[in-house]
């Protein structure tokens, strides 16, 4: 169906093969076909993928280094996290109200569903790229979720809605590709000005791309803002 295309399922630095194909076959259970990978365990996604019984989704799975180009087109971004020291900044969802939400996203626009690795989860760099966080409702004494299993609870929340709801519509806004090059760009302009010094650089480009996040640009506005810091950026750097 059109709005399951819509969706990539986004994992980060997953280390495990079983945990790579089993996402994927649970991708494949409810109808979800774009797998993006970010830094995976080369040798893990290599037998992921040449497993006997390997879904589709595996044989189309695309890898890339670094999140922001995995993220494409999305225009909602959404972590899987159940780790609340890290997610303080971030509005949270608990699953059966965000999957609707996701939903309801999916039937016009694409989204992006973000899972870290089996590790770590998504550290404060990863959740940096997410408009809200997504927490399933585990027990308290056992909250963390084999991410193959997590994958295939979120899938089947998401597809088991029928229909979106048009009351939980957001206005159309800047793919997350777009947001990618702003926060660059800024980040780039106010280096050359000097607010921002070598040694804080990291940190103060987490901070810019998450408060690119929140302004949530319409499409001609990204585009203003983007001519607005190219012309900047010219001027800066000329003698």
């Amino acid at each position: 169906m059109p709005w399951q295309d819509n969706l990539r399922v986004v994992l980060v630095r997953s280390r495990n093969s079983l945990n790579i194909g089993a996402a994927a076959r649970a991708m494949f259970n409810f109808g979800f076909s774009k797998l993006w990978l970010v830094e995976p365990y080369e040798l893990a996604f290599r037998k992921a993928r040449s497993a006997t019984g390997a879904s589709k989704v595996l044989e189309s799975a695309r890898v890339r280094s670094d999140l922001g180009e995995a993220l494409g087109e999305a225009s909602l971004i959404v972590g899987v996290s159940g780790t609340v020291g890290r997610t303080q900044r971030h509005v949270r969802r608990r699953l059966p109200e965000g999957a609707l939400a996701i939903r309801t996203h999916l039937a016009k626009r694409p989204a992006a569903l973000v899972f870290g690795s089996e590790k770590f989860g998504l550290g404060n760099e990863d959740l940096s790229y997410c408009d809200w966080v997504l927490t399933i409702p585990t027990d308290e004494q056992c909250p963390s979720m084999n991410l193959g299993q997590a994958v295939a609870v979120c899938g089947y929340e998401i597809a088991r809605r029928a229909r979106s709801v048009p009351s939980l519509k957001t206005p159309a806004t800047v793919s997350a590709e777009q947001r990618d090059r702003i926060s660059r760009r800024l980040t780039t302009v106010l280096e050359t000005s000097g607010f921002i010094f070598p040694d804080s650089r990291q940190s103060q480009e987490m901070k810019i791309r998450r408060f690119v996040n929140r302004l949530r640009l319409a499409p001609e506005d990204g585009r203003v803002l983007q001519g607005m810091l190219r012309q900047i950026q010219w001027k800066l750097e000329q003698p």
